[in-house]
Formats: structure tokens, sequence, C-alpha cells
């Protein structure tokens, strides 16, 4: 009896085995890691070809596959499986692709489940669970929240200078945990204060989520936003990149919203807009917003287009047009938002523009106490307004 008992003790319990295929990492870290807390084992791959020749080697229990991926997409992979390697281990598509016929082709081919992104972490492992069952194993694990696995990935550069005080890390982490689809990058603009230190503490843990890029002297905020976008457009897995304020005077949820409207349209840039509407939190001090007006309309008749608001801290770009944006520096320190439409008007001309160029109006928006921009800088930012009509013109 005892010689039975420390046999079966020792007896080798079977891993269930997960091969998950995508070409955005974004995707397969947090999956990664909520698969492996429940005791399977995950072997991930961000090329379809190389994940063809993991299913050989790894020989798993389940396949957890992308649709649209360049040069060999999911399908071809589901091909693989069934035609060429003549398995019929479960197969379950997790894709943001929702045509019909490429839904119906998954199925006939044998898929066992189709899940459309947007969706939860929860849902995914439910999903796994019902298709092979849950791992052999006596860990217990922690409710792990509501992670959301997003259709696209997204690249958001954040300036900071001196926001030692002021920077809402909170608020950051909290949205980049439940959302994986999201990379933020911190650009430190040369701080005076403790800023870079608390950046390298909020990165860590979530290193494949949020970067710091330190520049050493202050180039004031154009050119910390041009750095980081242009650092983050070497990005292959992100779809759009765009920035926002580090005070969050629009939130990460308006910012959301502009990225679904870039999403679901044919426009290459959407812009933030702080103009006053019903339902919307929107707040200025009364001076500011006399300056503002004069500013706008001066930026409307250089533009030749009707902005209402250029200047908003909150934009989300088309991965094409990011070259053209950001690629030479800007003549001004606040007024580069200017000059990026500027060079997106010269390089695909008025009319074109005019069609790519998107305002959206923001729920919220409120003036955050500290702002860089004094008084004075409004009173210049007319002078470097006809600065920039005379040199670009």
């Amino acid at each position: 009896m005892t010689l039975f008992l420390g046999y079966k003790s020792f007896k080798k319990l079977k891993i269930m085995k997960v091969l998950a295929i995508d070409d955005q990492q974004l995707v397969l870290l947090p999956l990664q890691k909520r698969l492996e807390s429940l005791g399977y084992e995950v072997k991930t791959e961000s090329n379809a070809k190389d994940g063809m020749e993991s299913f050989k080697s790894f020989q798993p229990d389940l396949v957890i596959v992308d649709i649209n991926m360049p040069d060999v997409s999911g399908i071809d992979v589901v091909k693989f499986i069934r035609i060429e390697e003549k398995s019929s281990i479960p197969v379950m598509v997790l894709s943001g692709n929702t045509n019909d016929e490429v839904i119906t082709e998954g199925f006939e081919l044998g898929i066992n489940d189709y899940m459309k992104k947007p969706l939860s972490l929860n849902e995914i492992s439910a999903r796994v669970k019902r298709l092979i069952g849950a791992p052999e194993t006596s860990v217990v694990v922690e409710n792990k929240g509501n992670t959301i696995i997003e259709q696209r990935c997204v690249g958001v550069v954040i300036p900071c200078y001196n926001e030692e005080e002021r920077l809402l890390s909170t608020q950051f982490l909290d949205f980049v945990d439940k959302h994986s689809g999201y990379h933020l990058c911190f650009v430190n603009d040369g701080s005076k204060d403790n800023t870079l230190e608390v950046l390298h503490n909020l990165r860590k843990g979530r290193e494949s989520f949020i970067t710091v890029y330190n520049c050493e002297k202050n180039g004031g905020k154009a050119e910390a936003v041009r750095l980081g976008m242009l650092h983050m457009a070497k990005k292959e897995d992100l779809d759009y990149i765009g920035f926002l304020d580090a005070d969050l005077s629009t939130d990460l949820a308006d910012f959301d919203d502009l990225v679904s409207t870039i999403e679901n349209s044919d426009y290459k840039i959407v812009s933030g807009s702080r103009i006053s509407r019903m339902g919307a939190d929107i707040t200025k001090e009364s001076a500011r917003k006399i300056i503002s007006l004069t500013i706008n309309y001066i930026i409307r008749k250089i533009l030749k287009m009707e902005f209402k608001d250029t200047q908003c801290g909150a934009k989300i770009f088309h991965k094409d047009v990011i070259n053209t944006a950001f690629s030479n520096k800007f003549l001004t320190k606040w007024l580069f938002d200017v000059e990026i439409f500027i060079r997106i008007r010269k390089q695909y001309g008025l009319q074109k523009a005019k069609e790519i160029l998107c305002e959206k109006p923001l729920k919220r928006w409120i003036h955050a106490d500290g702002s860089k921009l004094s008084m004075k800088d409004s009173i210049k930012i007319i002078g470097q307004l006809g600065q920039i009509a005379w040199v670009l013109r």
C-alpha cells in the first residue's frame, strides 16, 4: 500500500500545451501570461511560418491563431493543420476580421471556435477550458480582472518635463493593465527633477507595454513629441500612433474614442477638439478662452481649413503619415500641431487633406494646474503664427 501511494504521488501530470500565433506582441504577451497562470504550457509565435514549424515540434493540444497576418494568413495556417498535417486538434481563431466569407471558410476548414476582438481574457480562458479542459494542477489562480484583448495595437507618446509631482501614474497603469493593445512611450524632455526615476519605476513589471525615451537636454514639447513618434513608428506591430499630454487633461477613455474613430474610417489623422457642447465637461480659464479664440481664427486663415481647435494635446495618426508629419524638426515650440497640418496639406493637397483629417469633439477636457503654457506664451504664439505662415508659405 505504501509503495502504491508513493508511486501515485509522483505520477507525472499531463501538461496541456497551447500554441498562439499572432503578428502583434501586444496580443500575445497578456494571452501567454494568463494561460500560463492557469497551468497551461504556452508557446507564442509572431510569424505564421514560424508558427507552422512550431506546430510540428511543439505538438500542441490547442492552436490559437489570428487571421490577418502579413505574407501567410491565419486561414493558411488552418489549411496547413487540417489538410497538410491531417491533424484534428482544436483550433481557435482570435481575430478582428469580421468578414462573413472568411469566418465561413474557417469553419468549413474545421476550426472549433471563432472569437472576435475585442474580448476579455476571462472569456478566452473559459473557451480554452471548454475545448481542451483545465490543466491538472493544484495552483489556485487569483482573479486577474477583465483585461481586454484589443482589435488593434496603438502607441501613445506622452511628453514629460518636470512631471515628478503631477504624473498620474495610477491612471496610466490601470489603463494599460485593462487595455492590452496599448503601448505607452513616456518621453523625458530633459527634466530637472526626478521625472526620469518616476518613469523608470512606472515601467517596472510592464516593460513590454511601457517605454521610457530619455532626452538628456530639454528641447521643448514639439521635439519631445517628434522624437517619441519616430521612435514608436519603428515598432512593426503598432497600427496607429498618437500623443497625449502627461497631465491627462484629455483622459485616456476619450483618447480611446479617437482611436475608434480612425480605426473605423479612412481618416489618417484624428485630432481631439475642446469645443464646448451639450453633455461635455470642457473647462478653460476665461482669459485663456479669449486668447484661444483669437489664435484659432488666425490658424484657420493660415490652414484654409475650418479647424475649431488645432492645439488640443490629443491626436492619433495612421502609421503611413508619421514620416510626413514628423521627419523634420518643427519651427516653433508650441505650434507644431499647425505645422503638422500644413505638412499634410502640402503632401496631399488641400482637398485630399480635408478628406483625411478629422476633428472629434472630446467628452472631457480640464485645464490642469501647473500648465507650462503661460499667458505670456499665448501672446507670443500670435507672432509665431506669422513666422510659420511666412516660412511655409
